[in-house]
């Protein structure tokens, strides 16, 4: 196990070992999308990980996709963020605003005017959303004009100067798991016939358009950016798969981004031909086989010592264990987690996951 605890150099990034903290969305900030002191603990307990990603944090009130998520477009919500980045910092470890606009997958309940929630083109998800009063269907969404495209832009290019601002160390732009980056990817999700839909390199206009307008406005040091590649998570679909993220990696390749992150869904090669296409820090969740879910300490150094990674992304591992370095150490043993205190709730289930005696 000692190739995870081995120091990394990500970029501008100096990283004290090769265990990233997965983003995790627990829908436990205030209404307003503020963190609490619920948030400074929880982070802190985890600050053994060599590099901490938050939640996904909405770049706009548009772009929250679930309850009691939190945002980073408020002077407010940045001077909540602030206590979890110095929490984080004392422990020694580097962190991560993840930026996630839900696009197409939200409700009006969500908005102070009641209004649709947005995407590349008007398709529901067909899914749901949980609320304390029971399940909402996601609606059809609004196609979004040009406009409301650049604004997007803009939008995360905000709230990535408010996550500096908040003492975050970069911030990760969530090209995945159905949001809104990858609605536009997504050739089931995106029927544009203009320039942002289409071909392939039309599909991916959006998602370069934020990263490089993220990279401008903080640094392409600070920006990483998650991909799934053949994710159906949130109704999207791909049928070109690996067309598609071999154009993304290349347009995205010049930027000099702090790392590319892939939530390996069973298809190692596809991500050997990623690494062998990305110049830079790769991080890997981990998922060789359609059987390893959920991914292992032994899958992590699996990957790196083939050289398909240079960190190791776990999630649930992380969520259940806060003192998880000390664990893999030990080789175990490992609190489960509790599914049923993911979402929502007080600190059942998120702070009080034990640590090794």
């Amino acid at each position: 196990m000692d190739v995870l605890f081995e120091k990394l150099s990500a970029g501008k990034l100096e990283l004290s070992n090769r265990l990233v903290m997965a983003p995790m969305t627990r829908s436990r900030a205030v209404h307003d999308g503020k963190v609490t002191a619920l948030h400074v603990e929880y982070y802190a307990q985890r600050a053994g990980a060599g590099l901490i990603v938050t939640e996904g944090t909405q770049p706009s009130v548009r772009g929250q996709g679930y309850v009691w998520t939190p945002g980073l477009h408020s002077d407010e919500q940045v001077e909540a963020w602030r206590a979890v980045t110095e929490a984080v910092h004392a422990e020694g470890s580097v962190i991560f605003a993840q930026l996630m606009h839900a696009g197409r997958v939200g409700h009006p309940s969500l908005y102070p005017d009641g209004g649709l929630p947005m995407g590349p083109s008007p398709i529901a998800t067909g899914e749901k959303m949980w609320t304390p009063d029971g399940m909402l269907d996601h609606p059809e969404p609004r196609e979004m004009t040009l406009d409301d495209i650049a604004e997007a832009v803009a939008d995360f290019a905000a709230a990535a100067r408010n996550a500096v601002a908040a003492g975050f160390d970069g911030v990760e732009l969530h090209g995945a798991n159905g949001y809104l980056i990858h609605q536009f990817l997504g050739d089931g999700s995106n029927r544009r016939t203009d320039a942002y839909g289409g071909s392939v390199e039309n599909r991916i206009r959006f998602g370069v358009e934020v990263a490089k307008a993220v990279a401008d406005a903080i640094g392409p040091e600070r920006v990483g950016f998650r991909v799934s590649p053949g994710s159906d998570a949130n109704g999207v679909s791909e049928s070109d798969t690996d067309d598609l993220y071999a154009a993304l990696v290349e347009a995205l390749a010049p930027l000099g981004l702090a790392y590319l992150h892939i939530l390996e869904l069973g298809d190692r090669e596809r991500t050997r031909r990623i690494r062998a296409a990305w110049p830079g820090t790769l991080i890997l969740n981990p998922h060789p086989s359609p059987e390893s879910f959920p991914s292992t300490p032994e899958d992590g150094v699996e990957a790196l010592r083939e050289g398909v990674a240079d960190a190791i992304a776990f999630g649930a591992l992380w969520l259940a264990n806060p003192d998880l370095p000390a664990r893999i150490k030990a080789g175990g043993p490992y609190n489960e987690a509790d599914p049923a205190t993911f979402y929502g709730g007080d600190h059942g289930g998120y702070t009080d996951y034990p640590a090794l005696s």
